[in-house]
């Protein structure tokens, strides 16, 4: 069978783009049932192996697996048609958002705001709680989670997370070890050792380097690019955890409110696709150049880049790693520490922001309970809140 061009590549994944509700979890599950059953680009073994990398892997899985798809039809350009069709509806929705929301005031759109950070309560509490459930469920990966809320409830900023990150790293390779894991199959996607070399290198260079440019330059557009580039570098376990790195990076330094960042991240509830395309609307909402289109496309480019990067990267290296005991082990550490951070963000800043009487905690709990119980899609919670938050105001 002739493998698809660019633009059949990009179509394919526009459909995606449009309709997949859900959560990370939901879109893997959409992309199998495209690309393993109904296209046949892969088998069964080989899309469990490439979610495997892309959940080993800091960055938004769900997008790194339709990169990986991509590229394996069409190269680059296959790449880069995949992560475009699938990102653009959701980051323009979320841009549009960002346009309304500068020009609308008043009662009823101070009432829908508020609804939206109640939303962000009850997806992030879901979050955590199936998160605990599948990646602490034992007494040492409980431990490794409690430490690390600790930790960056004590350790504030950046390097409260990447130490808990770190030390869940260390605590797995330690408290970790014992634990079973399968066999992987053999790769059937890898770029050349060469491609994944020069995209490592460029991966870490960033990383390192912009933050002292931005020392030397004071350039914000740079310091902008820096601060999402760093929160796409280093969030593991999904894309609620890039909620406290992207408040780190855009809320600290007062370029966006609080209340407005949270509204923008219960607004990414009610739209299809990947939950990362919240930074079109936090890069629309900055104070001072860029924001408007410009914010939007520099916030974008930097929270994908390095989780793209870095699944080039390793995919040529990621049979032999992944069948190594000690990265296992590390994993499941980290993995662990991630269930803390987003514990800890759940109370500080979503809770202390949004929750202000016991009405609040009412809605927030019948979010929860619509969530996990009921399961409901997100979307219809958010419709739920910001109804409920109109009619009480």
């Amino acid at each position: 069978m002739p493998r698809p061009g660019a633009f059949d590549i990009f179509r394919i994944f526009l459909r995606l783009g449009l309709t997949s509700f859900g959560g990370p979890i939901a879109h893997l599950g959409y992309s199998r049932r495209t690309f393993v059953t109904r296209l046949a680009w892969l088998d069964e073994a080989a899309y469990a192996d490439l979610v495997g990398l892309c959940q080993f892997l800091p960055g938004p899985a769900s997008s790194q697996v339709g990169f990986a798809l991509g590229v394996s039809q069409a190269g680059w350009r296959g790449g880069l048609a995949a992560w475009a069709g699938f990102t653009l509806p959701s980051a323009l929705l979320l841009f549009l958002f960002a346009e309304l929301q500068a020009s609308v005031q008043g009662p009823a759109a101070l009432a829908i705001l508020h609804g939206l950070k109640l939303v962000a309560v009850a997806v992030v509490a879901q979050a955590v709680w199936g998160m605990a459930k599948s990646l602490t469920p034992d007494l040492q990966r409980l431990l490794i989670a409690a430490v690390a809320a600790a930790m960056v409830a004590v350790v504030s900023g950046s390097f409260g997370q990447i130490g808990a990150i770190s030390l869940g790293a260390l605590a797995g390779t330690v408290f970790c070890r014992g634990l079973a894991f399968s066999n992987p199959p053999e790769d059937a996607l890898a770029p050349t050792r060469k491609t994944g070399l020069a995209c490592l290198a460029l991966f870490f260079l960033l990383l390192f380097l912009l933050p002292g440019l931005v020392a030397l330059t004071r350039d914000h557009a740079l310091a902008v690019f820096s601060a999402f580039y760093r929160s796409g570098a280093l969030v593991f376990g999904g894309g609620h955890v890039v909620l406290p790195l992207l408040s780190e990076a855009v809320v600290a330094p007062g370029w966006v409110s609080q209340s407005d960042f949270l509204a923008g991240y219960g607004a990414a509830q009610a739209v299809p696709g990947p939950l990362f395309t919240v930074t079109a609307y936090l890069g629309a909402m900055l104070k001072g150049d860029p924001n408007g289109w410009a914010g939007a496309v520099l916030a974008l480019i930097g929270i994908f880049l390095p989780g793209i990067l870095i699944l080039m990267g390793t995919l040529p290296f990621w049979h032999g790693l992944r069948a190594k005991p000690l990265p296992r082990a590390a994993l499941a550490g980290v993995n662990a520490a991630v269930v803390g951070i987003l514990a800890a963000a759940l109370v500080d800043p979503l809770w202390k922001s949004a929750v202000g009487d016991g009405r609040d905690m009412a809605l927030a709990a019948s979010g929860f309970l619509l969530l996990v119980w009921a399961k409901a899609p997100p979307w219809v919670v958010v419709l739920a809140l910001t109804a409920a938050s109109l009619a009480y105001p």
